[in-house]
């Protein structure tokens, strides 16, 4: 009976990712800037109709703490999203990284959990550029590479737009040709 088990001398090999090669545009650190600053303004004005509305109507559901202190939770959400503002947006600049193989997509994202993902050449179905109102004016888009499973697709996010439409029409043309080799 055959096994695959290592021998007891030797020590597991952990296979480890370098990072991808290229980062985002720096311009998308302004985009996501704007995108968070745009959160935390809403967050900041569902605070206040929140602090409004429990010192109006004194709402005695809640613990008399919280009905004394609520005027506090805008300026608590305000210097959270001023924090957030400022460290995030650079921080996944930091992270985010992509590249373009000859047979597979890599990217890696994630803040505090990292997140690597390859998605075979082979296996794209569908790429797609997209620009939202942010990324328009900063000359960025975002690439979106779809497969049969939701699992398996990727995005590649902060690509100026010349950039992404050739890396898009590339790996589609690369993609049709592997399927039609594949059949």
């Amino acid at each position: 009976m055959a096994h695959s088990q290592q021998p007891p001398d030797r020590a597991p090999v952990q296979a480890r990712l370098r990072p991808p090669a290229h980062r985002a545009a720096r311009r998308v650190i302004a985009q996501w800037t704007v995108e968070y600053l745009i959160v935390t303004l809403i967050t900041l004005v569902q605070a206040g109709v929140v602090a409004a509305v429990v010192e109006w109507f004194d709402w005695s559901i809640l613990p008399s703490v919280v009905v004394r202190h609520i005027r506090w939770l805008p300026a608590g959400v305000a210097v959270a999203g001023l924090v957030i503002v400022a460290v995030v947006p650079t921080w996944r600049y930091r992270v985010h990284r992509w590249e373009v193989g000859s047979d597979v997509v890599y990217t890696r994202t994630g803040w505090f959990s990292r997140h690597w993902q390859l998605v075979p050449v082979s296996r794209i179905q569908t790429v797609d550029t997209e620009q939202s109102w942010i990324e328009r004016p900063l000359g960025l888009a975002t690439m979106h590479i779809r497969t049969a499973s939701h699992a398996g697709s990727s995005k590649v996010a902060g690509l100026p737009v010349d950039t992404a439409t050739l890396l898009a029409a590339d790996l589609a043309h690369r993609a049709h040709d592997l399927r039609d080799d594949a059949t």
